[in-house]
Order: structure tokens, then sequence, then C-alpha cells
């Protein structure tokens, strides 16, 4: 499975509003991540549904945390993406799609079950 971006472009975004006391726009976060505008804007959506960060608009509108730094975890982050903090590994590649590998369905059952729990455990660790 491809690793996304999007927990990428969320903790950059977030470490610049630590940084800053005025509200920023998309265009000047996008700008300190090197990226779109509209990527930065999805990116804070699932944020501000879960609590993290405030957004106003008009003149003088932009982002700005809600909450304490200090009360925002990686987990907090990745929940509110809905990303998962490890990523699936195709261990097939191009041949994961073959239906009836015997060999390839029992690696990845395991792989899954495998990173599911190490998922859980690292979840658990960052709080």
């Amino acid at each position: 499975m491809p690793r996304s971006s999007r927990l990428s472009v969320a903790l950059h975004v977030l470490i610049h509003l630590v940084e800053v006391s005025e509200p920023q726009t998309s265009e000047q976060l996008a700008a300190c991540v090197g990226t779109n505008p509209v990527v930065v804007r999805r990116t804070l959506a699932g944020l501000r549904e879960a609590g993290l960060v405030a957004s106003s608009g008009g003149t003088g509108g932009g982002w700005l945390l809600a909450r304490d730094a200090a009360n925002i975890t990686l987990r907090d982050v990745s929940a509110a993406l809905g990303e998962r903090l490890l990523h699936g590994i195709d261990v097939a590649g191009p041949s994961a799609q073959r239906a009836g590998c015997l060999i390839q369905q029992a690696v990845a059952g395991t792989l899954d079950e495998f990173l599911d729990d190490a998922e859980a455990l690292l979840a658990a660790r960052l709080g």
C-alpha cells in the first residue's frame, strides 16, 4: 500500500501553527509545507472536525490550533485523518491481486494481523 502524505502534511502544518499567534491562511501554510493550498484545506478539515484546529473566514481569518499543542498527540492526528500509523506491506507486489494463491493469502493474512497488533501497541504507546 503506498504511503500517504496526509499525516506528514498535517504534522508539518501543526508545527507551523504552534509557532504563530495569528491565524494562517491555507496559502501561507501550503507555502511552508511545499504543497497546494487545497491539500492543506482538505487535511485541516479532518483536524477541525476532531477539534484540533479551528478556522475563521474573512479578512484576517485562517487556521489556528484549537487546543494547546501539548495536548495534541500523534495518535489524535492520525485518528482525525483516518490514517493508520503503520501501512500495509504489499508482499506479493503486482501479483497481490492474483486470486487463489494460497501462499500470498497466508503471508498477507499473517502480516495484516501482525501490523494490526503493532499498530495497536504503537497507538497505546503514543497516548
